[in-house]
């Protein structure tokens, strides 16, 4: 069977940035692997449109550009927060490097990385930590099957 928009798709995967031969960023692997359904927005739209065509079995290699990506960083994805937000809870601080998972009045969910601790203000990151980087794949399809009825 070969992978469409509707199939359920497992596969393993190496990802770099920098080329083919640069810096491993994540390792999928055939132990617990990469399951999505093909079409449903679960992985990046152009790395499911590169694996269109393919079945079990299949070797994969290629790139995508930042714009095919995560896109540029943006510049208005950084924010500053008063100290005095983080201290409300359990009183710690995050350091520099922190992951910072922050909620809206809506109840959405954003991921941020702590990169500045001022002494007024702790500034938080928004941008995916891909952004700004073309990405490189290398995998191996291992089943690609109907998806399952519900």
């Amino acid at each position: 069977m070969e992978i469409k928009n509707g199939t359920l798709v497992t596969l393993e995967y190496d990802l770099y940035v920098e080329g083919f031969d640069g810096e491993l960023i994540e390792s999928v692997t055939s132990d617990e692997p990469a399951v999505f359904l093909c079409g449903n927005e679960e992985m990046l739209e152009t790395f499911e449109e590169k694996l269109i065509g393919l079945k079990a079995g299949d070797s994969f290699k290629f790139s995508l550009t930042k714009e095919q990506a995560y896109g540029d960083e943006d510049d208005e994805a950084y924010a500053e927060f008063p100290k005095d937000v983080f201290t409300d809870g359990d009183g710690q601080l995050p350091e520099v490097g922190d992951y910072v998972p922050m909620e809206d009045e809506d109840g959405t969910v954003f991921d941020g990385v702590a990169i500045e601790i001022t002494d007024d203000f702790v500034i938080i990151d928004f941008n995916h930590p891909l952004a700004g980087e073309d990405l490189y794949f290398t995998g191996k399809i291992i089943k690609v099957e109907d998806a399952p009825a519900e």
